[in-house]
């Protein structure tokens, strides 16, 4: 599904790329206040440094390319690595960082269909 690495849309814009990077720090936000209120800033934090997944991007030439579906392209995008995030949600301790990655991954994955 989001194999194809290399798909091409006229429907690419740069408003549309800031709404996306936009939604990887509100959604996280709005999930730690309403699901976690009592301790919402320390899982806002949490869930929104794991915007770090994205230096995987480093190792791609090109670094960016709006047109390219993240998923099963970078390292840290990849399957595997999904479905470590999700073992992740077991480890109370990993909670936050395993929901913030989630959220990242299911945004992505969302970019990718959205480009196809």
């Amino acid at each position: 599904m989001f194999g194809d690495t290399t798909v091409r849309s006229p429907y690419v814009s740069m408003p549309w790329s800031s709404v996306h990077i936009l939604l990887h720090f509100a959604v996280p936000l709005v999930l730690a206040r309403v699901a976690f209120a009592d301790r919402w800033k320390h899982a806002a934090l949490l869930m929104v440094t794991t915007m770090a997944v994205d230096l995987d991007h480093l190792l791609a030439d090109p670094i960016y390319d709006p047109l390219r579906c993240s998923i099963g392209f970078h390292p840290l995008h990849t399957y595997p690595a999904i479905a470590a995030y999700m073992l992740m949600l077991l480890l109370p301790r990993l909670r936050f960082l395993a929901l913030g990655l989630l959220i990242h991954m299911a945004l992505d994955g969302l970019e990718c269909i959205r480009l196809s």
